[in-house]
């Protein structure tokens, strides 16, 4: 019976050896410290790199202020900035607008988005956001809006709408009373990135300018991550850059995989497509 246990006592120990030699099964033989684990979660969230080229100028309003640039079908619809100087147009791309509205001080229009009859126009900093008739612009109604209005998108499938506000957090949020329904925190590569402005919602990602740079991101909302860093520098000529003129401004063009973007005071607009950087 001793060596019966004797026996059994000894293969218990010689798989215990066995297993304490084995990696986890998250980690490599020769990767101790787990970093295999670490290397494949940063290869989830590596960024691709690239450029817009262009497809197509279009002429563009110099004294638009803009503020957020969206395609609903063949209309391309604006919402410009500064107090007393506000607006929102909608019209074919590179034409003068078919209607346009002006928004009396001291509103200062921000990000817009077509939620199909209708429209939301947001404000800066008057805590105010406006729906429209997305035919006529027409005001329907003013709700509330607690935040600094920069950017906004909606994500039809999550039936939900996407809203910046200048630093690097993503708000959601319910797309009739504009109540929050959640948040995420954008990081590039784990740190923030920061002075996210006008959105556009393509799908499950959303693309946003960064001020005051030439750089456009694509994030998953999901997690917050940036999947893409999109390089959209040199399309104006230095003497066409007036004092604050930045890129903001990025609609998708429906039914392809182009955009149309353009900028505070710049002349003109591009039809663009994302390529290799």
């Amino acid at each position: 019976m001793f060596e019966r246990v004797r026996r059994a006592a000894g293969a218990v120990l010689a798989a215990a050896l066995l297993l304490a030699s084995r990696p986890p099964a998250d980690r490599a033989p020769d990767d101790p410290a787990g970093r295999a684990m670490g290397g494949r979660q940063a290869a989830a969230h590596r960024v691709e790199h690239l450029r817009v080229k262009v497809l197509k100028t279009l002429p563009h309003d110099p004294q638009a202020f803009t503020q957020g640039l969206e395609m609903a079908g063949a209309t391309l619809y604006e919402s410009t900035g500064l107090s007393g100087a506000s607006s929102v147009r909608a019209g074919p791309p590179g034409q003068p607008p078919a209607a346009r509205v002006a928004l009396s001080a001291p509103l200062f229009g921000e990000g817009i988005t077509v939620l199909g009859r209708t429209l939301w126009q947001l404000t800066w900093r008057n805590r105010t956001a406006i729906e429209r008739d997305a035919k006529t612009l027409a005001e329907l109604r003013r709700v509330p809006y607690a935040d600094d209005g920069w950017g906004v998108c909606l994500q039809r499938a999550r039936h939900r709408l996407v809203t910046s506000d200048g630093s690097s957090r993503l708000t959601f949020r319910d797309p009739r009373s504009l109540a929050k329904t959640g948040e995420v925190a954008v990081t590039e590569e784990g740190r923030p990135v920061t002075e996210l402005n006008e959105l556009e919602c393509v799908g499950a990602a959303v693309y946003a300018n960064v001020l005051p740079t030439d750089r456009i991101v694509r994030i998953d909302p999901a997690t917050g991550a940036v999947t893409a860093s999109i390089d959209a520098s040199g399309l104006l000529r230095d003497d066409e850059r007036v004092p604050g003129a930045t890129l903001n401004g990025i609609a998708a063009v429906p039914g392809t995989d182009q955009f149309l973007i353009t900028g505070k005071f710049w002349p003109r607009m591009f039809r663009v497509a994302l390529v290799p950087a």
